[in-house]
Protein backbone atom coordinates (compact mmCIF):
# COMPACT_ATOMS: atom_id res chain seq x y z
CA UNK A 1 0.00 0.00 0.00
CA UNK A 2 1.35 3.43 -0.95
CA UNK A 3 1.16 6.61 1.09
CA UNK A 4 -1.48 8.05 -1.23
CA UNK A 5 -3.59 4.90 -0.89
CA UNK A 6 -3.27 4.90 2.91
CA UNK A 7 -4.23 8.58 3.10
CA UNK A 8 -7.36 7.99 1.04
CA UNK A 9 -8.37 4.76 2.80
CA UNK A 10 -8.12 6.41 6.22
CA UNK A 11 -10.31 9.32 5.19
CA UNK A 12 -12.83 7.04 3.49
CA UNK A 13 -13.02 4.74 6.52
CA UNK A 14 -13.85 7.49 8.97
CA UNK A 15 -16.22 9.24 6.60
CA UNK A 16 -18.08 5.91 6.52
CA UNK A 17 -18.21 6.20 10.34
CA UNK A 18 -19.99 9.58 10.10
CA UNK A 19 -16.88 11.74 10.41
CA UNK A 20 -16.55 14.92 8.35
CA UNK A 21 -13.32 15.40 6.44
CA UNK A 22 -11.69 18.74 7.24
CA UNK A 23 -8.57 20.28 5.78
CA UNK A 24 -5.15 20.10 7.37
CA UNK A 25 -3.79 23.47 8.38
CA UNK A 26 -0.58 25.46 8.07
CA UNK A 27 2.73 24.23 9.47
CA UNK A 28 3.02 27.62 11.17
CA UNK A 29 0.72 27.59 14.23
CA UNK A 30 -1.57 30.53 14.79
CA UNK A 31 -1.49 32.15 18.23
CA UNK A 32 0.33 29.28 19.97
CA UNK A 33 3.56 30.62 21.51
CA UNK A 34 4.58 27.19 22.81
CA UNK A 35 5.65 25.77 19.44
CA UNK A 36 7.46 26.88 16.31
CA UNK A 37 5.64 24.42 14.06
CA UNK A 38 2.48 22.34 14.07
CA UNK A 39 3.69 19.14 15.72
CA UNK A 40 0.44 17.16 15.74
CA UNK A 41 -2.97 17.13 14.13
CA UNK A 42 -4.59 18.39 17.32
CA UNK A 43 -2.89 21.82 17.28
CA UNK A 44 -5.29 23.50 14.83
CA UNK A 45 -8.21 21.97 16.77
CA UNK A 46 -7.23 23.38 20.17
CA UNK A 47 -10.22 25.75 20.55
CA UNK A 48 -12.62 22.90 19.80
CA UNK A 49 -10.92 20.43 22.12
CA UNK A 50 -11.31 23.08 24.83
CA UNK A 51 -15.07 23.26 24.22
CA UNK A 52 -15.78 25.62 21.34
CA UNK A 53 -18.21 23.99 18.85
CA UNK A 54 -16.59 23.03 15.54
CA UNK A 55 -18.57 24.16 12.48
CA UNK A 56 -18.21 20.68 10.91
CA UNK A 57 -19.61 18.87 13.96
CA UNK A 58 -18.33 16.50 16.64
CA UNK A 59 -16.71 13.79 14.48
CA UNK A 60 -13.78 14.95 12.35
CA UNK A 61 -11.04 13.35 10.23
CA UNK A 62 -8.10 14.75 8.24
CA UNK A 63 -4.45 14.49 7.35
CA UNK A 64 -2.08 17.10 8.74
CA UNK A 65 1.47 18.06 7.81
CA UNK A 66 3.66 18.18 10.92
CA UNK A 67 7.23 19.04 11.89
CA UNK A 68 9.10 17.98 15.02
CA UNK A 69 12.57 19.41 15.40
CA UNK A 70 13.64 18.34 18.87
CA UNK A 71 15.78 15.52 17.49
CA UNK A 72 17.22 16.93 14.26
CA UNK A 73 20.60 15.44 15.20
CA UNK A 74 19.02 11.97 15.19
CA UNK A 75 17.89 12.30 11.58
CA UNK A 76 20.14 10.12 9.48
CA UNK A 77 19.24 6.82 11.12
CA UNK A 78 16.61 4.51 9.63
CA UNK A 79 13.53 6.04 11.26
CA UNK A 80 13.84 9.65 12.50
CA UNK A 81 12.15 12.37 10.44
CA UNK A 82 11.58 16.09 10.90
CA UNK A 83 8.56 16.36 8.56
CA UNK A 84 5.79 13.78 8.57
CA UNK A 85 2.10 13.46 7.75
CA UNK A 86 -0.32 12.58 10.54
CA UNK A 87 -3.69 10.98 9.96
CA UNK A 88 -6.16 11.86 12.69
CA UNK A 89 -9.76 11.42 13.78
CA UNK A 90 -11.48 13.27 16.60
CA UNK A 91 -14.49 12.99 18.81
CA UNK A 92 -15.41 16.33 20.34
CA UNK A 93 -17.77 15.27 23.11
CA UNK A 94 -19.24 12.39 21.08
CA UNK A 95 -17.89 8.82 21.25
CA UNK A 96 -15.22 7.80 23.73
CA UNK A 97 -12.95 4.86 24.51
CA UNK A 98 -14.96 1.88 23.31
CA UNK A 99 -15.95 3.27 19.93
CA UNK A 100 -12.51 4.80 19.33
CA UNK A 101 -10.71 1.53 20.05
CA UNK A 102 -13.16 -0.56 18.03
CA UNK A 103 -12.77 1.72 15.01
CA UNK A 104 -8.98 1.62 15.34
CA UNK A 105 -9.03 -2.17 15.46
CA UNK A 106 -11.36 -2.45 12.48
CA UNK A 107 -9.27 -0.16 10.29
CA UNK A 108 -6.05 -1.97 11.19
CA UNK A 109 -7.24 -5.55 10.83
CA UNK A 110 -10.19 -5.65 8.41
CA UNK A 111 -9.31 -7.08 4.99
CA UNK A 112 -11.31 -4.22 3.48
CA UNK A 113 -8.93 -1.69 4.99
CA UNK A 114 -5.32 -2.42 6.12
CA UNK A 115 -5.65 -6.16 6.66
CA UNK A 116 -2.98 -6.45 9.37
CA UNK A 117 -3.12 -9.79 11.16
CA UNK A 118 -4.52 -9.40 14.69
CA UNK A 119 -1.79 -11.81 15.81
CA UNK A 120 0.81 -9.11 15.07
CA UNK A 121 -1.00 -6.46 17.13
CA UNK A 122 0.03 -5.51 20.67
CA UNK A 123 -1.36 -2.58 22.67
CA UNK A 124 -0.44 -0.47 25.65
CA UNK A 125 -2.71 1.23 28.20
CA UNK A 126 -2.14 3.46 31.20
CA UNK A 127 -1.01 1.58 34.30
CA UNK A 128 -2.34 4.16 36.77
CA UNK A 129 -0.60 5.92 39.62
CA UNK A 130 -1.41 7.84 42.80
CA UNK A 131 -3.30 10.54 40.91
CA UNK A 132 -5.33 8.55 38.38
CA UNK A 133 -6.53 4.92 38.41
CA UNK A 134 -5.48 2.27 35.90
CA UNK A 135 -7.26 2.43 32.55
CA UNK A 136 -9.04 -0.90 32.86
CA UNK A 137 -11.84 0.31 30.57
CA UNK A 138 -9.53 0.48 27.56
CA UNK A 139 -7.92 -2.85 28.40
CA UNK A 140 -11.33 -4.49 28.60
CA UNK A 141 -12.28 -3.23 25.14
CA UNK A 142 -9.08 -4.70 23.70
CA UNK A 143 -9.82 -8.05 25.39
CA UNK A 144 -13.32 -8.07 23.91
CA UNK A 145 -11.74 -7.71 20.47
CA UNK A 146 -9.60 -10.78 21.00
CA UNK A 147 -6.30 -9.24 22.09
CA UNK A 148 -4.96 -11.56 24.83
CA UNK A 149 -3.60 -10.29 28.13
CA UNK A 150 -0.12 -11.35 26.99
CA UNK A 151 -0.23 -8.59 24.37
CA UNK A 152 -1.85 -5.89 26.54
CA UNK A 153 0.85 -3.92 28.35
CA UNK A 154 0.12 -1.59 31.26
CA UNK A 155 2.72 1.16 31.11
CA UNK A 156 3.40 4.21 33.32
CA UNK A 157 2.60 7.87 32.75
CA UNK A 158 5.75 8.56 30.72
CA UNK A 159 4.56 6.04 28.12
CA UNK A 160 0.77 6.26 28.12
CA UNK A 161 -0.37 9.70 29.18
CA UNK A 162 -0.98 12.93 27.30
CA UNK A 163 -0.89 16.44 28.79
CA UNK A 164 -1.59 18.86 30.12
CA UNK A 165 0.52 21.20 28.04
CA UNK A 166 1.08 23.51 31.00
CA UNK A 167 0.73 23.12 34.74
CA UNK A 168 -3.02 22.65 34.50
CA UNK A 169 -5.66 21.74 31.93
CA UNK A 170 -7.17 18.87 29.92
CA UNK A 171 -5.26 15.59 29.87
CA UNK A 172 -5.75 11.86 29.98
CA UNK A 173 -4.51 8.35 29.31
CA UNK A 174 -3.83 6.96 25.88
CA UNK A 175 -3.78 3.55 24.25
CA UNK A 176 -1.08 2.87 21.70
CA UNK A 177 -1.01 0.18 19.00
CA UNK A 178 2.16 -1.64 17.97
CA UNK A 179 2.93 -4.08 15.16
CA UNK A 180 5.41 -6.92 15.59
CA UNK A 181 7.87 -6.32 12.75
CA UNK A 182 9.26 -9.84 12.89
CA UNK A 183 12.72 -8.59 13.79
CA UNK A 184 14.28 -10.83 16.47
CA UNK A 185 13.93 -9.24 19.87
CA UNK A 186 15.58 -9.63 23.24
CA UNK A 187 14.34 -10.46 26.71
CA UNK A 188 13.69 -6.72 27.15
CA UNK A 189 11.61 -6.38 23.96
CA UNK A 190 8.12 -4.99 24.41
CA UNK A 191 6.01 -2.20 22.93
CA UNK A 192 7.65 1.11 23.77
CA UNK A 193 11.21 -0.29 23.75
CA UNK A 194 13.08 1.01 20.71
CA UNK A 195 14.89 -2.12 19.58
CA UNK A 196 13.06 -2.51 16.28
CA UNK A 197 10.84 -5.45 17.18
CA UNK A 198 7.70 -3.44 17.87
CA UNK A 199 6.73 -0.35 15.89
CA UNK A 200 3.98 2.02 17.00
CA UNK A 201 1.41 2.81 14.32
CA UNK A 202 -1.47 4.50 16.14
CA UNK A 203 -2.24 6.36 19.33
CA UNK A 204 -5.71 6.97 20.79
CA UNK A 205 -5.68 9.78 23.39
CA UNK A 206 -8.60 9.96 25.81
CA UNK A 207 -8.94 13.43 27.30
CA UNK A 208 -11.06 12.82 30.39
CA UNK A 209 -9.37 14.76 33.22
CA UNK A 210 -8.69 18.37 34.09
CA UNK A 211 -5.53 18.77 36.16
CA UNK A 212 -5.89 21.31 38.96
CA UNK A 213 -3.33 23.72 40.39
CA UNK A 214 -3.01 21.55 43.50
CA UNK A 215 -2.04 18.54 41.36
CA UNK A 216 -5.37 16.75 41.63
CA UNK A 217 -7.37 15.46 38.65
CA UNK A 218 -11.07 16.16 38.19
CA UNK A 219 -13.21 14.47 35.51
CA UNK A 220 -13.94 16.62 32.47
CA UNK A 221 -17.63 17.29 31.84
CA UNK A 222 -16.96 16.83 28.11
CA UNK A 223 -14.57 14.07 27.08
CA UNK A 224 -12.73 14.04 23.75
CA UNK A 225 -10.77 11.58 21.65
CA UNK A 226 -7.68 12.65 19.72
CA UNK A 227 -5.92 10.03 17.58
CA UNK A 228 -2.89 9.96 15.34
CA UNK A 229 -1.36 7.60 12.77
CA UNK A 230 1.90 8.52 11.02
CA UNK A 231 1.74 7.85 7.29
CA UNK A 232 5.47 7.25 6.73
CA UNK A 233 5.90 4.75 9.54
CA UNK A 234 2.68 2.89 8.76
CA UNK A 235 3.41 2.35 5.08
CA UNK A 236 6.88 1.06 5.98
CA UNK A 237 5.21 -1.62 8.09
CA UNK A 238 2.56 -2.40 5.46
CA UNK A 239 5.25 -2.76 2.80
CA UNK A 240 7.44 -4.96 5.01
CA UNK A 241 10.24 -2.39 5.07
CA UNK A 242 12.64 -1.90 7.95
CA UNK A 243 13.08 1.81 7.21
CA UNK A 244 10.83 4.64 6.05
CA UNK A 245 13.59 5.57 3.58
CA UNK A 246 12.94 2.32 1.68
CA UNK A 247 9.39 3.36 0.74
CA UNK A 248 8.14 5.36 -2.26
CA UNK A 249 7.93 8.43 -0.03
CA UNK A 250 11.73 8.76 -0.11
CA UNK A 251 13.00 6.57 -2.93
CA UNK A 252 12.45 9.13 -5.75
CA UNK A 253 14.26 11.79 -3.68
CA UNK A 254 17.12 9.40 -2.94
CA UNK A 255 17.35 8.44 -6.62
CA UNK A 256 17.79 12.10 -7.59
CA UNK A 257 20.50 12.55 -4.93
CA UNK A 258 22.28 9.48 -6.32
CA UNK A 259 22.21 11.02 -9.80
CA UNK A 260 23.67 14.28 -8.51
CA UNK A 261 26.41 12.75 -6.36
CA UNK A 262 27.28 9.46 -7.99
CA UNK A 263 26.84 7.86 -4.56
CA UNK A 264 24.79 4.69 -4.16
CA UNK A 265 22.33 4.20 -1.34
CA UNK A 266 22.74 0.88 0.48
CA UNK A 267 26.48 0.42 -0.06
CA UNK A 268 27.90 1.83 3.17
CA UNK A 269 26.43 3.34 6.33
CA UNK A 270 28.28 6.66 6.17
CA UNK A 271 26.98 7.39 2.67
CA UNK A 272 23.47 6.25 3.62
CA UNK A 273 23.56 8.53 6.67
CA UNK A 274 24.28 11.59 4.53
CA UNK A 275 21.73 10.66 1.86
CA UNK A 276 19.01 10.19 4.49
CA UNK A 277 19.80 13.59 6.03
CA UNK A 278 19.64 15.33 2.66
CA UNK A 279 16.39 13.52 1.75
CA UNK A 280 14.66 14.38 5.01
CA UNK A 281 15.87 17.96 5.20
CA UNK A 282 15.07 18.91 1.61
CA UNK A 283 11.57 17.48 2.03
CA UNK A 284 11.01 19.43 5.25
CA UNK A 285 12.52 22.66 3.88
CA UNK A 286 10.30 22.40 0.78
CA UNK A 287 7.19 22.14 2.95
CA UNK A 288 8.21 25.07 5.17
CA UNK A 289 8.95 27.30 2.18
CA UNK A 290 5.83 26.15 0.34
CA UNK A 291 3.46 26.46 3.29
CA UNK A 292 0.47 28.80 3.22
CA UNK A 293 2.33 30.92 5.75
CA UNK A 294 5.75 30.00 4.38
CA UNK A 295 8.72 31.62 6.08
CA UNK A 296 12.15 32.49 4.74
CA UNK A 297 15.51 31.46 6.25
CA UNK A 298 16.60 33.70 9.12
CA UNK A 299 18.37 33.59 12.46
CA UNK A 300 15.29 33.34 14.69
CA UNK A 301 12.25 31.13 15.17
CA UNK A 302 10.96 29.08 12.25
CA UNK A 303 13.40 30.80 9.91
CA UNK A 304 16.30 29.56 11.99
CA UNK A 305 15.08 25.96 11.84
CA UNK A 306 14.66 26.27 8.07
CA UNK A 307 18.17 27.70 7.70
CA UNK A 308 19.56 24.96 9.94
CA UNK A 309 17.94 22.21 7.83
CA UNK A 310 19.12 23.62 4.52
CA UNK A 311 22.64 24.20 5.75
CA UNK A 312 22.94 20.78 7.35
CA UNK A 313 21.80 19.21 4.06
CA UNK A 314 24.38 21.26 2.16
CA UNK A 315 27.14 20.12 4.47
CA UNK A 316 26.25 16.47 3.88
CA UNK A 317 26.09 17.15 0.17
CA UNK A 318 29.68 18.30 0.42
CA UNK A 319 30.56 15.03 2.14
CA UNK A 320 29.21 13.26 -0.96
CA UNK A 321 31.32 15.41 -3.25
CA UNK A 322 28.92 18.19 -4.23
CA UNK A 323 30.60 21.58 -4.53
CA UNK A 324 27.73 23.76 -5.75
CA UNK A 325 24.12 24.52 -4.89
CA UNK A 326 21.94 21.46 -5.56
CA UNK A 327 18.98 21.17 -3.15
CA UNK A 328 16.56 22.90 -5.52
CA UNK A 329 16.94 19.82 -7.75
CA UNK A 330 15.52 17.20 -5.31
CA UNK A 331 13.09 19.91 -4.17
CA UNK A 332 11.49 19.60 -7.63
CA UNK A 333 10.92 15.92 -6.87
CA UNK A 334 9.30 16.73 -3.51
CA UNK A 335 6.91 19.23 -5.08
CA UNK A 336 5.92 16.84 -7.86
CA UNK A 337 5.30 14.03 -5.37
CA UNK A 338 3.12 16.04 -2.97
CA UNK A 339 1.41 18.72 -5.03
CA UNK A 340 -1.89 16.84 -5.23
CA UNK A 341 -2.54 16.25 -1.50
CA UNK A 342 -0.80 19.56 -0.64
CA UNK A 343 -1.60 22.11 -3.40
CA UNK A 344 0.32 24.86 -1.56
CA UNK A 345 3.53 23.30 -2.91
CA UNK A 346 2.33 23.67 -6.50
CA UNK A 347 1.11 27.20 -5.87
CA UNK A 348 4.38 28.28 -4.24
CA UNK A 349 6.80 26.26 -6.40
CA UNK A 350 8.81 29.30 -7.53
CA UNK A 351 9.21 30.56 -3.97
CA UNK A 352 10.41 27.17 -2.76
CA UNK A 353 13.04 26.81 -5.47
CA UNK A 354 14.25 30.42 -5.41
CA UNK A 355 14.59 30.61 -1.63
CA UNK A 356 16.27 27.19 -1.48
CA UNK A 357 18.86 28.21 -4.05
CA UNK A 358 19.50 31.62 -2.51
CA UNK A 359 20.08 30.15 0.94
CA UNK A 360 22.46 27.54 -0.45
CA UNK A 361 24.51 30.23 -2.19
CA UNK A 362 24.68 32.23 1.03
CA UNK A 363 25.79 29.18 2.94
CA UNK A 364 28.61 28.21 0.61
CA UNK A 365 30.30 31.49 1.45
CA UNK A 366 29.52 31.08 5.14
CA UNK A 367 30.74 27.50 5.21
CA UNK A 368 34.08 28.27 3.63
CA UNK A 369 34.74 31.14 6.05
CA UNK A 370 33.52 29.25 9.11
CA UNK A 371 35.41 26.03 8.42
CA UNK A 372 38.56 28.00 7.71
CA UNK A 373 38.20 29.77 11.06
CA UNK A 374 37.50 26.47 12.84
CA UNK A 375 40.65 24.93 11.35
CA UNK A 376 42.67 27.89 12.62
CA UNK A 377 41.33 27.30 16.13
CA UNK A 378 41.68 23.51 16.03
CA UNK A 379 45.35 23.12 17.13
CA UNK A 380 44.74 25.03 20.37
CA UNK A 381 41.45 23.22 20.97
CA UNK A 382 43.10 19.81 20.63
CA UNK A 383 45.69 20.79 23.23
CA UNK A 384 42.92 21.50 25.74
CA UNK A 385 42.91 18.48 28.14
CA UNK A 386 39.12 18.88 28.70
CA UNK A 387 38.58 18.72 24.91
CA UNK A 388 35.65 21.15 25.19
CA UNK A 389 35.08 24.13 22.89
CA UNK A 390 33.98 27.05 25.11
CA UNK A 391 30.46 28.31 24.46
CA UNK A 392 31.67 31.86 23.88
CA UNK A 393 33.98 30.60 21.13
CA UNK A 394 31.19 28.63 19.45
CA UNK A 395 29.02 31.74 19.66
CA UNK A 396 31.74 33.85 18.03
CA UNK A 397 31.78 31.43 15.09
CA UNK A 398 28.01 31.84 14.89
CA UNK A 399 27.81 35.59 15.44
CA UNK A 400 30.83 36.68 13.39
CA UNK A 401 30.83 34.07 10.62
CA UNK A 402 27.20 32.88 10.62
CA UNK A 403 28.39 29.35 11.42
CA UNK A 404 25.55 27.32 13.01
CA UNK A 405 26.21 25.77 16.40
CA UNK A 406 25.07 22.36 15.15
CA UNK A 407 27.76 22.30 12.49
CA UNK A 408 30.37 23.41 15.02
CA UNK A 409 29.24 20.44 17.13
CA UNK A 410 29.49 18.08 14.16
CA UNK A 411 33.01 19.26 13.32
CA UNK A 412 33.96 19.04 16.99
CA UNK A 413 32.66 15.46 17.19
CA UNK A 414 34.77 14.47 14.19
CA UNK A 415 37.87 15.52 16.15
CA UNK A 416 36.83 14.01 19.49
CA UNK A 417 35.71 17.35 20.94
CA UNK A 418 32.48 18.57 22.50
CA UNK A 419 30.92 22.04 22.66
CA UNK A 420 29.77 23.87 25.78
CA UNK A 421 26.19 24.31 24.55
CA UNK A 422 25.05 25.94 27.80
CA UNK A 423 27.74 28.56 27.44
CA UNK A 424 26.70 29.15 23.83
CA UNK A 425 23.08 29.65 24.82
CA UNK A 426 24.05 32.08 27.58
CA UNK A 427 25.96 34.16 25.06
CA UNK A 428 23.10 33.89 22.59
CA UNK A 429 20.55 35.14 25.13
CA UNK A 430 22.66 38.16 25.90
CA UNK A 431 22.94 38.93 22.21
CA UNK A 432 19.27 38.51 21.32
CA UNK A 433 16.84 38.28 24.20
CA UNK A 434 13.84 37.84 21.93
CA UNK A 435 15.09 34.54 20.52
CA UNK A 436 13.04 31.51 21.52
CA UNK A 437 15.79 28.99 20.92
CA UNK A 438 16.67 28.85 24.60
CA UNK A 439 13.13 28.31 25.76
CA UNK A 440 12.22 25.07 27.46
CA UNK A 441 8.81 25.28 25.77
CA UNK A 442 10.03 25.72 22.20
CA UNK A 443 9.44 22.15 21.05
CA UNK A 444 7.03 20.81 23.65
CA UNK A 445 3.83 21.88 21.98
CA UNK A 446 0.40 21.65 23.43
CA UNK A 447 -2.68 23.67 24.09
CA UNK A 448 -2.48 27.36 23.34
CA UNK A 449 -3.18 29.85 26.10
CA UNK A 450 -6.86 30.84 26.12
CA UNK A 451 -6.75 33.23 29.07
CA UNK A 452 -8.71 36.48 29.14
CA UNK A 453 -5.68 38.53 28.09
CA UNK A 454 -4.70 36.35 25.15
CA UNK A 455 -8.34 36.30 24.03
CA UNK A 456 -8.31 40.10 23.99
CA UNK A 457 -5.03 40.20 22.07
CA UNK A 458 -6.25 37.62 19.58
CA UNK A 459 -9.34 39.72 18.85
CA UNK A 460 -7.10 42.77 18.40
CA UNK A 461 -5.17 40.98 15.61
CA UNK A 462 -8.37 41.04 13.52
CA UNK A 463 -8.61 44.81 13.90
CA UNK A 464 -4.89 45.20 13.19
CA UNK A 465 -5.09 43.05 10.06
CA UNK A 466 -7.93 45.09 8.58
CA UNK A 467 -6.31 48.40 9.54
CA UNK A 468 -3.06 47.39 7.83
CA UNK A 469 -4.95 46.58 4.63
CA UNK A 470 -6.69 49.96 4.79
CA UNK A 471 -3.41 51.86 5.21
CA UNK A 472 -0.99 49.77 3.11
CA UNK A 473 -3.24 48.01 0.58
CA UNK A 474 -5.00 44.72 -0.04
CA UNK A 475 -1.72 42.92 -0.71
CA UNK A 476 -1.27 42.74 3.08
CA UNK A 477 -1.91 39.17 4.23
CA UNK A 478 -1.26 37.53 7.57
CA UNK A 479 1.88 35.38 7.57
CA UNK A 480 1.70 34.29 11.18
CA UNK A 481 0.94 35.48 14.67
CA UNK A 482 2.24 34.76 18.14
CA UNK A 483 0.38 35.79 21.26
CA UNK A 484 1.41 35.67 24.88
CA UNK A 485 -0.32 37.26 27.87
CA UNK A 486 1.95 40.30 27.49
CA UNK A 487 1.74 41.17 23.78
CA UNK A 488 0.72 40.20 20.28
CA UNK A 489 3.12 39.66 17.40
CA UNK A 490 1.70 39.87 13.90
CA UNK A 491 3.60 39.02 10.69
CA UNK A 492 2.23 40.25 7.37
CA UNK A 493 3.22 40.43 3.71
CA UNK A 494 4.67 43.86 2.89
CA UNK A 495 8.05 44.77 1.39
CA UNK A 496 8.75 48.22 2.80
CA UNK A 497 9.38 49.51 6.30
CA UNK A 498 6.31 51.32 7.61
CA UNK A 499 6.66 55.03 8.20
CA UNK A 500 5.83 56.64 11.54
CA UNK A 501 2.78 58.20 9.90
CA UNK A 502 1.53 54.83 8.64
CA UNK A 503 1.97 53.26 12.07
CA UNK A 504 0.08 56.13 13.72
CA UNK A 505 -2.79 55.77 11.23
CA UNK A 506 -3.03 52.01 11.86
CA UNK A 507 -3.01 52.52 15.61
CA UNK A 508 -5.67 55.24 15.36
CA UNK A 509 -7.95 53.07 13.18
CA UNK A 510 -7.77 50.17 15.62
CA UNK A 511 -8.53 52.38 18.63
CA UNK A 512 -11.40 54.02 16.78
CA UNK A 513 -13.05 50.60 16.32
CA UNK A 514 -12.46 49.79 19.98
CA UNK A 515 -14.16 53.05 20.99
CA UNK A 516 -17.15 52.20 18.76
CA UNK A 517 -17.90 49.22 21.05
CA UNK A 518 -18.48 46.95 18.07
CA UNK A 519 -20.09 43.56 18.69
CA UNK A 520 -18.05 40.42 17.89
CA UNK A 521 -20.09 37.59 16.39
CA UNK A 522 -19.59 34.55 14.19
CA UNK A 523 -21.48 32.55 11.58
CA UNK A 524 -20.75 29.19 10.03
CA UNK A 525 -20.65 28.89 6.24
CA UNK A 526 -18.80 27.13 3.47
CA UNK A 527 -15.45 28.44 2.39
CA UNK A 528 -16.98 29.51 -0.91
CA UNK A 529 -19.62 31.52 0.94
CA UNK A 530 -16.93 33.02 3.21
CA UNK A 531 -14.92 34.17 0.22
CA UNK A 532 -17.99 35.57 -1.53
CA UNK A 533 -18.90 37.48 1.64
CA UNK A 534 -15.55 39.28 1.62
CA UNK A 535 -14.04 37.46 4.59
CA UNK A 536 -10.25 37.53 4.91
CA UNK A 537 -8.69 34.06 4.99
CA UNK A 538 -5.98 31.80 3.72
CA UNK A 539 -8.16 29.95 1.23
CA UNK A 540 -6.15 26.73 1.25
CA UNK A 541 -8.88 24.55 2.72
CA UNK A 542 -11.33 22.31 0.89
CA UNK A 543 -13.65 24.40 -1.28
CA UNK A 544 -16.86 23.20 0.35
CA UNK A 545 -15.58 22.99 3.92
CA UNK A 546 -17.65 24.62 6.64
CA UNK A 547 -15.75 27.31 8.58
CA UNK A 548 -16.37 29.96 11.22
CA UNK A 549 -16.40 33.55 10.05
CA UNK A 550 -15.96 36.16 12.81
CA UNK A 551 -17.32 39.65 12.22
CA UNK A 552 -16.37 42.69 14.27
CA UNK A 553 -19.28 45.01 13.64
CA UNK A 554 -19.17 46.42 10.12
CA UNK A 555 -15.38 46.71 10.21
CA UNK A 556 -13.76 43.28 10.00
CA UNK A 557 -14.73 39.83 8.70
CA UNK A 558 -12.26 36.94 8.93
CA UNK A 559 -12.21 33.14 8.90
CA UNK A 560 -10.93 32.08 12.30
CA UNK A 561 -11.30 29.50 15.07
CA UNK A 562 -11.26 31.88 18.03
CA UNK A 563 -11.14 32.77 20.89
CA UNK A 564 -12.65 36.27 20.88
CA UNK A 565 -14.20 38.85 23.17
CA UNK A 566 -17.86 39.86 22.80
CA UNK A 567 -17.42 43.66 22.36
CA UNK A 568 -14.41 45.72 21.31
CA UNK A 569 -14.50 47.96 24.40
CA UNK A 570 -13.28 44.92 26.33
CA UNK A 571 -9.92 45.30 24.63
CA UNK A 572 -8.57 48.52 26.17
CA UNK A 573 -6.17 50.87 24.34
CA UNK A 574 -4.15 49.42 21.46
CA UNK A 575 -0.52 50.53 21.15
CA UNK A 576 2.09 49.48 18.59
CA UNK A 577 5.40 48.89 20.32
CA UNK A 578 7.61 47.98 17.37
CA UNK A 579 7.61 47.44 13.59
CA UNK A 580 10.46 45.51 12.01
CA UNK A 581 11.46 43.08 9.29
CA UNK A 582 10.62 39.43 9.94
CA UNK A 583 12.00 37.94 6.71
CA UNK A 584 12.20 38.85 3.05
CA UNK A 585 8.90 40.43 2.03
CA UNK A 586 7.42 40.02 5.53
CA UNK A 587 7.12 42.72 8.23
CA UNK A 588 6.36 42.21 11.90
CA UNK A 589 4.39 44.34 14.35
CA UNK A 590 4.48 43.93 18.10
CA UNK A 591 1.66 45.56 20.04
CA UNK A 592 0.09 45.63 23.49
CA UNK A 593 -3.29 46.39 25.03
CA UNK A 594 -3.40 48.84 27.92
CA UNK A 595 -6.25 49.35 30.37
Amino acid sequence: MTANELRRKYIDFFVSKNHVEISGQSLIPENDPTVLFTTAGMHPLVPYILGEPHPAGQRLVNYQKCIRTGDIEDVGDSSHLTFFEMLGNWSLGDYFKEDAIRMSYEFLTSSRWLGISPDKLSVTVFAGDDGVPRDDASAEVWRSLGIPDSRIYFLPRKDNWWGPAGATGPCGPDSEMFIDTGIPGTSASRPGVSDGKYMEVWNDVFMQYNKQADGSYLPLSRTCVDTGMGIERTIAILQGRTSVYETEVFQPIIARIEELTGARYGQDEQTDHSIRIISDHVRTASFILGDERGVAPSNVGQGYILRRLIRRAVRHGRKLGISREFLFDPAHVVIDMYQEPHPCLRENRDRVLEEMRAEELRFWTTLQKGEHEFEKLLPNLLRNPERVIPGRLAFRLYDTFGFPLEITEELASEHGLTVDREGFETAFRKHQETSKLDSNQTFKGGLADHSEMTTRLHTATHLLHKALRMVLGDHVAQKGSNITQERLRFDFAHHDKMSDEELQRVEAIVNEQIDRDLPVSFATMTLEEARDSGAIALFGNKYDEVVKVYSIGDFSKEVCGGPHVEHTTQLGRFRIVKEQSSSQGVRRIKAVLEN
